[in-house]
């Protein structure tokens, strides 16, 4: 997608997305055949509904309907929230993750599985899980030192609300 394309795009499409109280993650185009292919992804500190997502959706169907800013040809648009696996880049994505377990690649290597205690302007406040039965530790990791992160999917954890019952 050529940068004036999804400049476009973005203009076009992010009113309607801050309309509905959501952030624009990502805009791809890509091509599926003979068509074209528009992804939109979404989020907010609450997620995304997938009744959101479909009202996004036939929104940005309109507003595209009245510009040639896809071209002629035929595409698919898809709109959807991030999935599990989407790596966190910006600093609402660390926020969001808070209380959650992330892996974290960190300088020369180094892989560290914790869980996000706090976030601040500067890192994050971690709790490294013991190993063997050992406590866990708290550990500092500044953002500066992280060269990637995501969320690991927790299948036994129960939620908040279920540690509230």
């Amino acid at each position: 997608m050529s940068t004036t394309q999804s400049d476009r795009l973005r203009g076009l499409v992010e009113p309607l997305v801050h309309a509905k109280d959501l952030d624009l993650e990502e805009i791809e185009v890509s091509r599926a055949g003979r068509r074209g292919l528009l992804r939109i992804v979404v989020d907010s500190d609450e997620g995304v509904e997938l009744d959101v997502c479909a009202e996004l959706s036939r929104a940005i169907s309109e507003k595209l309907d009245e510009t040639d800013a896809m071209g002629e040809g035929e595409y698919v648009l898809e709109v959807s929230s991030p999935g599990a696996d989407r790596p966190l880049t910006q600093h609402r994505h660390y926020v969001r993750a808070t209380g959650r377990l992330v892996k974290l690649q960190l300088p020369e290597a180094e892989e560290l599985v914790a869980r996000i205690l706090a976030v601040d302007e500067a890192g994050l406040d971690l709790e490294v899980p013991g190993v063997k039965g050992r406590k866990p530790t708290a550990r500092r990791v500044e953002f500066a030192d992280v060269v990637k992160a995501r969320v690991e999917i927790e299948f036994s954890r129960k939620d908040k609300k279920e540690e509230e019952a």
